[in-house]
């Protein structure tokens, strides 16, 4: 019998693994956080199989793992042009877009493929939707930052300006007076930092507005915890936002989630008064529609 070895006919394809068997035992290695072992593995199938999308985010997700985003990119890309509908092809590219600051085109991959999950009736649990809301809240955050340094800017220019009127007319005192009136000079510095102080007051305000900004519990959904589009009311008395309770009485059983007693979707009514409080808190809050 030959040795294990042996480079034999009849030995050889227990050497030889299959594309499948690279896959399994990339699996283990990333399993036991062996990343760059698991890579290898992963290679040599797509070297055995280069038609197979799978392997492609198998890797892609090793390199996620890694940090090493443009990797990631690249091998899902690949996995993509296989597959168009691939959903770890999306779902992976759009976390290396994130990482790579590229918050619009990490959204579009997100929501393509909460899309596609949705349609091929995959179960993600929350992990897309939480990435979703995630890259969301951190392109907000990117917005808000700009308008921030904006707004100092304007301020920090608008100081200037009072202070510069202020001296302008002091020395137009001056000039029209021959010598300084002390209590026209007080009057006037007095009227400048008010002015300064009314202006910095109302900044202060936008800051406190800023740090405040939660959406209050009422307005969210109790499945998705996103703030609500479409309020539907239970017999039970509790609120969801439609589209989350629809989904949850197709994939999952025709009960309220909270209540555990029996639901159909002819049970559902708009909740017309709760949708009013919502359109107009999204009205005054527009950063609420992305966060």
């Amino acid at each position: 019998m030959p040795q294990m070895g042996s480079d034999s006919k009849h030995g050889g394809h227990h050497i030889e693994m299959t594309a499948m068997e690279l896959r399994i035992q990339g699996n283990r290695l990333f399993g036991a956080r062996k990343y760059e072992d698991a890579i290898a593995c992963y290679t040599k199938a797509i070297i055995k199989n280069p038609n197979t999308a799978l392997f492609f985010t198998n890797r892609a997700l090793c390199y996620l793992k890694l940090r090493q985003w443009e990797k990631a990119h690249q091998d899902c890309q690949r996995a993509l042009d296989l597959d168009r509908s691939w959903v770890k092809g999306h779902f992976f590219i759009g976390q290396a877009l994130l990482e790579q600051g590229l918050h619009d085109e990490a959204i579009a991959a997100l929501k393509r493929a909460h899309d596609l999950a949705k349609e091929q009736k995959l179960n993600f649990g929350d992990d897309i939707t939480s990435t979703l809301r995630f890259a969301k809240k951190r392109r907000w955050n990117v917005i808000e930052e700009k308008q921030m340094e904006r707004e100092i800017e304007l301020q920090t220019y608008l100081n200037r300006l009072i202070r510069e009127d202020r001296d302008r007319q002091v020395e137009a005192l001056k000039e029209n007076n021959g010598m300084l009136d002390v209590d026209e000079k007080d009057d006037i510095h007095e009227t400048c930092d008010k002015r300064i102080s009314e202006l910095n007051s109302l900044y202060a305000q936008l800051d406190e507005r800023r740090k405040k900004r939660d959406v209050p519990d009422y307005l969210c959904g109790k499945i998705s915890f996103e703030i609500m589009r479409d309020p539907v009311i239970t017999p039970s008395g509790i609120t969801y936002d439609k589209k989350d309770i629809m989904e949850h009485l197709q994939r999952v059983g025709h009960f309220d989630p909270v209540t555990r007693t029996d639901l159909t979707p002819d049970q559902l009514i708009p909740n017309f008064s709760l949708k009013e409080v919502i359109d107009n808190y999204l009205e005054e809050n527009p950063w609420a529609e992305d966060y």
